[in-house]
């Protein structure tokens, strides 16, 4: 992003993170950490603490890069004022520091936005997006994929080109601080056999693929705390999840990447890798 600067610091450090922070105008805050709540429950708090107190300090407005944890289970599409309901110690962690930082907003002590996206997948999410590690990452090895509970729930996925572009929009636009946003995701996703059926046919596979149940991943998570940590949010994938990002689409006139033309970039770029 034009403007944009890189500075290495440790997050849970509110030091280095002020030192960092400091003399921006805008703060992204997208940290990934690694998948186990047990590292979650000590350092998101203190992650998201030491980042609004920097921002606080430096002046500087902040973009929070949020997923849907915290909604939990939901009836009905997921809009931003969807009330969170979280069905797991993840989604409670996430529900929480979302809260601790809106309620910042509320008080008047700084500029910030949460902007929200289903889970995804696309070009450079080959190591952390589950539909990329889970389907196109097998297929493009000549394996089966793998599909989570069932392959005939819908699932949104929000694809990665479209997350990057949203964020520098909303950054741009002083309207858009002090409140929630869905980011661009396409609407009436496929059901999961649908999608790997997609995927595969870029490939020239076999649109096959093995279910993975919760005492499956219960059972592999004894030698892999990453499988393990996913069992607890199987419910996304038991029903139809579905997240709906009209508000963006309309304030910025902006359409997503259908899951058609998401699917084949992906693709591409296993084909290149």
């Amino acid at each position: 992003m034009e403007g944009a600067a890189s500075v290495q610091a440790d997050a849970a450090s509110r030091d280095q993170l002020t030192e960092a922070v400091n003399g921006s105008s805008v703060v992204f805050l997208c940290v990934g950490l690694k998948y186990d709540r047990r590292v979650w429950v000590d350092l998101w708090p203190r992650i998201m603490t030491n980042t609004i107190e920097a921002c606080k300090r430096s002046g500087s407005k902040l973009v929070f890069l949020d997923n849907v944890y915290s909604y939990g289970k939901v009836e009905g599409p997921m809009t931003e004022s969807t009330q969170y309901n979280p069905s797991s110690r993840k989604g409670e962690i996430r529900a929480a520091i979302a809260t601790q930082l809106m309620d910042e907003v509320k008080a008047g002590s700084l500029h910030a936005m949460i902007a929200r996206a289903a889970d995804f997948y696309g070009p450079f999410a080959d190591k952390v997006g589950i539909p990329n590690v889970l389907v196109f990452k097998r297929l493009s090895e000549g394996k089966k994929a793998n599909l989570l509970a069932s392959g005939d729930t819908r699932h949104s996925y929000t694809f990665t080109l479209d997350i990057a572009g949203a964020l520098s929009a909303l950054s741009k636009s002083e309207n858009a601080f002090d409140q929630v946003w869905h980011l661009p995701t396409a609407p009436d996703p496929p059901t999961g056999k649908d999608f790997v059926g997609m995927a595969a046919r870029e490939f020239g596979a076999n649109p096959k693929y093995f279910l993975l149940s919760e005492w499956m991943l219960r059972a592999a998570g004894i030698f892999d705390r990453t499988t393990y940590e996913i069992a607890e949010m199987l419910y996304q994938n038991e029903y139809d999840y579905i997240f709906d990002s009209s508000k963006f689409e309309k304030a910025f006139d902006v359409h997503p990447t259908s899951y058609a033309d998401g699917v084949r970039q992906t693709a591409e770029f296993y084909k290149q890798s």
